[in-house]
C-alpha cells in the first residue's frame, strides 16, 4: 500500500466511521476501485486505522468520557451482545467481507432508514440526553450494533435506528452512538492486532500511521459537523445515499 492510497483510505474511514453509511462497507469498496486485494492485512488495516476514528471521539467528548463512570456503565452493558457475538462468529464475519455483500446491505439499509424515517416523529418526552439512557434501552441499542457485524450494515447506522426506535432523539441516538463505538472499536482493533500483528513490517507501520493521522483530523470534523446537521435535518439523505451507492457498485464494479 502506497502513502497516498493510505491517506485516501485515511479521508474514506475518517468521513464514514461516523456517518451512517457503513465506514467498512466503503473501505472494501475503495480497496476494490483501487484495484487492491482483500487479503488479511488489507482487512486488518482496514481495522486498525478506525483506532484514528475512536480517538477523535475520545477527544470531541474527553469530558464525558473520562468523568462519567455511569455513562461507562452503560456503554459496556452496550458492547456485550456485540462482544458476545464477534468473538464466537469472528470466522465467519471475517468470511462476509466481500464487495456483494457491502453493496447488497448499503441498498437494505438505505431502504430501512427511509421507512423508518417516515415513521419518526421526534416528540417532547424522546431522551435527549445519554445520561438518561436506561441499561436495558443501551443493551437493546447493542443488540441493533451486533447487527452491523455485516459488512455494508453500518455499525453507526444500526446503532442509530435501534435509538430512534427506543425513544432517543436524533442528536441523542447519534451521540450514544459515536460513544459505544469506542469500547466497541478498541475491542475490535486489539483482537485484530493480536491475531495478525506478525504481518505488520517497517513499511505498513508507516502506511497505517498515515492511516491513522488522516482519519483522526477527518473524524473530529465530520463528528462536529454531523451532530450540527441532525438538529435540523432528518437521516433519509444518507438513506437515499446508500441506495444510490449501493445501485451503482451493483451495476459497475460487480
Amino acid at each position: 500500500m502506497t502513502l497516498v492510497e493510505s491517506i485516501i483510505f485515511g479521508i474514506v474511514e475518517g468521513v464514514t466511521e461516523f456517518l451512517p453509511v457503513s465506514s467498512t462497507g466503503h473501505m472494501i469498496l475503495t480497496a476494490k476501485l483501487l484495484g487492491l486485494s482483500q487479503d488479511s492485512f488489507q482487512k486488518t488495516y482496514e481495522v486498525v486505522i478506525q483506532l484514528g476514528s475512536i480517538l477523535a471521539v475520545i477527544f470531541a467528548f474527553k469530558d464525558r468520557i473520562f468523568k462519567d463512570l455511569e455513562l461507562w456503565k452503560r456503554l459496556i452493558v452496550g458492547f456485550i451482545p456485540t462482544g458476545i457475538l464477534g468473538f464466537t462468529l469472528y470466522k465467519i464475519i471475517k468470511s462476509l467481507f466481500a464487495p456483494s455483500t457491502v453493496a447488497y446491505m448499503l441498498i437494505i439499509g438505505g431502504i430501512i432508514f427511509i421507512l423508518v424515517e417516515l415513521f419518526y416523529k421526534e416528540k417532547e418526552h424522546h431522551i435527549e440526553d445519554v445520561d438518561q439512557v436506561s441499561y436495558k434501552q443501551a443493551f437493546l441499542i447493542g443488540l441493533f450494533q451486533s447487527l452491523a457485524m455485516v459488512p455494508g450494515t453500518s455499525r453507526s447506522g444500526a446503532t442509530i435506528i435501534g435509538g430512534l426506535l427506543l425513544g432517543l432523539k436524533r442528536k441523542t441516538a447519534a451521540e450514544f452512538s459515536f460513544l459505544l463505538a469506542v469500547p466497541t472499536m478498541l475491542a475490535a482493533t486489539a483482537y485484530d492486532l493480536l491475531k495478525h500483528y506478525k504481518e505488520f513490517d517497517a513499511s505498513n507501520t508507516l502506511a497505517l500511521l498515515v492511516g491513522f493521522i488522516t482519519a483522526f483530523v477527518v473524524a473530529l470534523i465530520v463528528i462536529k459537523w454531523f451532530l450540527h446537521f441532525i438538529k435540523k435535518h432528518t437521516f433519509i439523505p444518507f438513506g437515499i445515499y446508500r441506495i444510490i451507492v449501493g445501485i451503482l457498485f451493483l451495476m459497475w464494479v460487480l
